[in-house]
Parts: structure tokens; sequence; C-alpha cells
């Protein structure tokens, strides 16, 4: 098997490759009489779609999706979604020169050990271009968790492009949907954009960081040993392409911490109990506590640059390489929106389980 479906109660499977006709995705475990169309899915896509600012691949597609099922008179049925998504603007020649060679970082020599074959089409199904359908299937999860959590809030933003970092001090949720780097900070994009001119005119790309807060998660999401909740969002950021390590709340940094600056002292508010802190990153035990819920994850730097790297081709002869084409100079920032995407898809899958286990019922305190 080489498992393409991402999910229990809420799944979808992907299917499509990077140069072929199109690509899709289709969702099961949708409620009935979710109100849906295919302009609530568009808008999701159209912020991860190429080609929109001069920092990313200039392939031009128009992304534009589909709904072949699962929907009548606006409202799904409980039966299973088709998304289909055309792939319009392949130039499969750009890779002809790497048909029998491996591009440094990328998966083509795992694909060829594994498989025998590998389609080097830009990568096939290891390249990023999946990430559409996967953004599709996010829309669809997006829907469903407005209709369930109306007061649920995903939002990504990148914290880190190489050596550029957010400065915090200056964190505006406003500014993400205004600038082509999901930044929260208006004043810093002059220098980010400076920068990344500079890394794809020196030929080279540059790794990212990117932070997810989840905003109006219920407590009680996610299971105590092998449904964690945050071990379910940790694998889906890390089946993103190009995603090397993921940590929650403190993540890496409880490394330095001790017990009585990490844990996250209670008390007794006028709504229920009041965390003083969020360090665990409101998961404890697998499970959501009901506070803000904030991962990042690293994205490593594009392995697609025209500066020559050393490899091997299949007749095991040491080459150097050129990777042609259109690649994003920093791919971390298409990742945003797909990282919301598979936030939406794994707290949508939660809540139906915790539905189908408990009723929804919680403890009483107090």
């Amino acid at each position: 098997m080489s498992y393409n479906t991402f999910g229990r109660e809420f799944r979808f499977t992907t299917w499509g490759e990077s140069h072929g006709p199109a690509l899709g995705a289709t969702v099961d475990g949708v409620p009935p009489g979710v109100p849906l169309d295919e302009g609530f899915i568009q808008k999701f896509l159209d912020r991860r779609r190429p080609g929109t600012s001069k920092h990313t691949t200039q392939r031009k597609e128009a992304d534009r999706v589909r709904i072949l099922s699962g929907l009548f008179e606006g409202r799904t049925t409980g039966t299973p979604i088709q998304l289909m998504i055309d792939n319009t603007d392949q130039r499969s020649k750009d890779y002809g020169e790497i048909a029998s060679s491996f591009r440094p970082g990328h998966a083509d020599i795992t694909y060829h050990l594994k498989y025998g074959l590998r389609d080097y089409r830009g990568g096939g199904r290891s390249s990023a271009r999946e990430t559409a359908a996967r953004v599709a299937a996010g829309g669809v999860a997006q829907a469903v968790l407005a209709h369930l959590l109306p007061g649920l809030k995903i939002t990504g933003y990148m914290v880190q492009m190489g050596e550029m970092r957010l400065n915090r001090g200056n964190f505006d949720p406003n500014a993400i949907p205004d600038n082509p780097f999901f930044l929260p900070d208006a004043t810093a994009v002059p220098a980010w954009s400076d920068y990344l001119d500079g890394v794809r005119k020196g030929q080279n790309s540059v790794g990212a960081a990117v932070e997810i807060l989840i905003e109006g998660c219920p407590p009680g999401l996610g299971a105590p040993v092998y449904a964690k909740l945050d071990t379910d969002l940790a694998a889906a950021m890390m089946s993103i392409n190009a995603v090397k390590g993921v940590e929650i709340g403190e993540g890496m940094g409880a490394a330095s911490l001790t017990g009585t600056n990490n844990a996250d002292e209670i008390r007794m508010g006028n709504d229920g109990p009041l965390f003083l802190s969020n360090h665990a990153g409101g998961i404890l035990g697998g499970i959501s506590t009901g506070q803000e819920i904030v991962l990042r994850f690293s994205v490593k730097p594009t392995s697609s640059i025209t500066t020559p790297r050393r490899t091997i081709n299949q007749r095991g002869e040491e080459i150097d390489l050129i990777t042609k084409g259109r690649h994003d100079p920093c791919v971390g920032i298409r990742a945003v929106p797909v990282a919301e995407a598979m936030a939406a898809c794994v707290i949508l899958d939660h809540l139906l389980m915790d539905r189908a286990q408990t009723g929804g019922i919680r403890g009483e305190i107090g």
C-alpha cells in the first residue's frame, strides 16, 4: 500500500500527479446538511495558488476546484465528496535532463529505491503540487467546522525565513492576508522581500518556520495514548512536503525550563478552569485544554536550485546537476495555507471521534 488516505472519521484520499491531467481528493465522513459550494473551497486554494507573487513559483495554475459528488441543493449529503483540480500549466520538458538522474534533497532516489520507477516530471506524487488537493479537502473541513464549531479559528503565519525572524512585539494578525509572506508584521515585509530577492538572484533557496494558532477549540478533543491530539497534529504537519520538525507549545524550548516554570498553573475563573500560562500549547495528555493550541514547524530550503550540486544517475555515475524549472525560493511561504488545511482536518476528525465516543459529555468542575 502507498497510503494516500488521511484521517479516521473525517478522512480524505488525494490522487493525481504534478504533471498529470488533474489532481484531487475524495473526502468521506462529512456529516449531511452542511452548506458548501465551490466558492467556499476556492478561497482557500487561492491562498495556496502558485504564481501569485514574484516570491513563489511562476507556474500559472488557476487551481479551480470542481465538486463532482456529495452535494445536493448546496448542502452535503453525507456521501463521499469528489474534488477535482485540473493541471493547466505543466512544462514537462523542464525535467527531461533529470529523467535518469537523482536531484539532491529530493525524493527521486528514495522513490527509485522503493518502487523501481518514478515520475520524474516535477516529482509526480512527491511534488508539493499534491498539496492543492489537501487544501481543497481542508476547505471541506473548514465548512463543517464553521457549521459545528462556529467559534473555531485557525490562523497560520510565518515566524522565520532564513535569517529573518518575526518581531513578536509587532505582531498584527490583520497584516497576515495583506502580504505574500503571511507575515503578521507589515513593517517587516520590505526587508523580508529584499532578503528573498537576494536569495533568489543568488540561485539559491532558504528555509522557513511557520506557526499555527487554533483558537476556540473546545476542551476534551484527543485521546490519552495512540490518538493524542498533538500526535495527530504533528503527523499532519510532518506529512507536508519539506517539513523537517514540529513542536507544540514550548516544544524543544521546554528542555531548558524547570518544572516550576513549565507547569501551567490553574485557578477557577467565572466560566470554569483558568490556566495562568500556556506552555503546553493547549494540549495536556494528548487532550485539548480549551486554551489556544499553538504549534510550529520548520521547512527545509527548496532543493530545486540552479546552483550545480553533486549527485549520481541511475547508472551509478557521479555527475553535477542543475535543476531547471519554476520553483519556490522559499517553499515555506505556500506551506502556510496547507498547514491550516491539515490542522482543520485533524480538529474535525477529533471532533467527530469525540462525538462518537462521549456524545460531547464533559466532566464538571465546581
